[in-house]
């Protein structure tokens, strides 16, 4: 897995939120070779992508071994099935699914012999009305820009979110994540704290936003308390509680997606 680098996003609730979730213990995986799935289907009617490859020590360079030749689709509560073809090595895609809210989705993965299931229930979409840019809080002098993220929260529904940034056109690798514990039915202005790039007026900005299923939120909260316990920050290659049976690392999340681009002033 990749090194990550997690903050809490919410303003004013993140440190609460953050101190509230409970801690899992994870056992390290830091031998090579385990099988990696990272899925991922929207609501965005296009390409759905499902990525299968192997674990490399957490000293080795981010090279990922693609897994070839597995069988791999993506069924629905309504009866659909999705064949995904490999192109390239590695990268299975289906041209054109739409993920539905409330369907609940299965992923089938059959590669060396072994069959690996899981699922995961699309959220409805929620809004995310504006980006905009301040002062970052952690530059004396100024000049580095912070990121916010406004939108309502509905109330009375459990809604989970995941952020994705960019920056002049390169993600950057803190990952953003929270639940509305804290903000159900509230308008929520989210700092994304990003400590690892430093933004300056006139960089270009975007913004994705995911409203994710618990168990996936629970899968980057997990990440999240694992980056904040070790020292320096350094995450190495761990096992999270997947929702992929039989345990591998990696994840299957039907999310929505959205973004929106501005200019840092």
């Amino acid at each position: 897995m990749k090194k990550i680098y997690i903050y809490a996003l919410v303003s004013m609730f993140a440190i609460t939120a953050v101190s509230c979730t409970k801690v899992i213990d994870l056992k390290l995986a830091n031998d090579s070779g385990k099988l990696v799935i990272e899925g991922n289907i929207t609501n965005v009617n296009g390409p759905q992508y499902i990525v299968l490859s192997r674990n490399v020590p957490f000293t080795s360079t981010n090279t990922y071994p693609p897994v070839s030749g597995a069988t791999v689709t993506v069924s629905d509560d309504q009866g659909n099935t999705y064949p995904f073809l490999e192109a390239p090595a590695g990268t299975y895609t289906a041209p054109s699914i739409a993920a539905v809210a409330d369907r609940t989705y299965k992923m089938t993965v059959i590669t060396g012999g072994v069959t690996y299931t899981a699922t995961s229930v699309m959220p409805a979409a929620v809004s995310l009305d504006s980006v905009t840019s301040k002062t970052s809080n952690f530059d004396p002098k100024g000049n580095r820009r912070g990121i916010t993220v406004h939108l309502q929260d509905p109330p009375g529904i459990a809604n989970q979110y995941r952020f994705v940034l960019w920056v002049n056109g390169v993600e950057v690798n803190t990952v953003f994540a929270f639940d509305d514990e804290f903000t159900d039915g509230r308008y929520v202005n989210g700092d994304l704290v990003e400590n690892a790039t430093d933004i300056y007026a006139g960089d270009s900005v975007r913004v994705e936003m995911q409203c994710i299923d618990k168990p996936i939120y629970t899968y980057w909260v997990t990440l999240m308390n694992q980056q904040r316990d070790s020292p320096g920050g350094g995450v190495a290659p761990s096992n999270p509680p997947s929702n992929i049976s039989p345990a591998c690392l990696g994840y299957f999340s039907a999310h929505t997606t959205q973004t929106l681009n501005i200019v840092v002033n």
